[in-house]
């Protein structure tokens, strides 16, 4: 799941450039534009840490990367580090001398430390998803198929169903098995255009059924929807997934 290839360090400082990781959603959302902001004269960056700590501009980059470094180790879910072991392998490495470590080695431990983790939480969310589906499908309106799609349908359309090859417009509202909504086009008012084979596979599957003027209420088992992988931050990996999907065309 987090694959490390520079060593943490240089992780943090290249994290004010990119994001961390990307968000792979069912659908691609359109950004925004950006609000004009007016030009200012450059001034020089003002700490928010006593200026008798921070007396050069180097203190209050040392003090930046700390921070960033400090809530980069928190949204991964590590409260708890051994910062005296974090202070001198920095100075250590910083002046040349050896550490417990060499690059190659740490970047192989860290990998293998989130793997341990992500897997260990995995686990969890999959079971998780894996008890609802079950009692899901004991309830009264709810279809299982045979790839253990589950579906409810909500409103029955009298349009044409879309083929693979076809591409559709829907609206949709997507939430995990607890009920957090992770994305929705009914939220934002703009219904989305796509191919339908161009999503995950219980979307696929399901799109094929309805016929146009169609609302299902859709059940995907983390098999049909992102697998293994988390989808950005608000898809944990193997997550069971739950839509309301209106089939409102097929576009021509």
């Amino acid at each position: 799941m987090y694959k490390l290839e520079k060593t943490v360090l240089a992780a943090v400082i290249l994290g004010f450039l990119a994001t961390a990781e990307g968000k792979a959603q069912t659908i691609k959302k359109t950004a925004k534009p950006a609000s004009t902001v007016k030009k200012s004269t450059a001034s020089p960056v003002k700490a928010a840490t006593s200026s008798s700590v921070l007396k050069t501009q180097m203190d209050s980059l040392s003090a930046a990367i700390g921070v960033s470094f400090s809530n980069s180790l928190t949204s991964q879910g590590i409260n708890e580090i051994n910062s005296e072991v974090l202070t001198k392998t920095i100075n250590a490495s910083l002046k040349g001398e050896k550490t417990a470590f060499t690059p190659e080695d740490a970047n192989k431990f860290i990998g293998e430390y989130f793997q341990k983790i992500s897997a260990e939480k995995g686990a969890v969310v999959r079971v998780e998803g894996e008890k609802f589906l079950e009692e899901n499908k004991k309830r009264a309106g709810v279809t299982t198929t045979e790839s253990g799609l589950q579906y409810e349908v909500i409103k029955t359309g009298d349009g044409p169903k879309p083929l693979e090859t076809d591409k559709v417009k829907t609206h949709y509202h997507g939430t995990l098995t607890n009920g957090t909504v992770f994305d929705s086009s009914v939220d934002r008012g703009e219904p989305v255009e796509f191919p339908v084979n161009g999503v995950i596979k219980g979307w696929t599957e399901a799109l094929q059924l309805m016929p146009v003027g169609s609302k299902w209420k859709l059940f995907i088992p983390y098999q049909l929807a992102y697998g293994e992988r988390a989808a950005g931050p608000q898809i944990p990996a193997y997550s069971a997934l739950v839509f309301e999907v209106e089939l409102l065309e097929i576009v021509k």
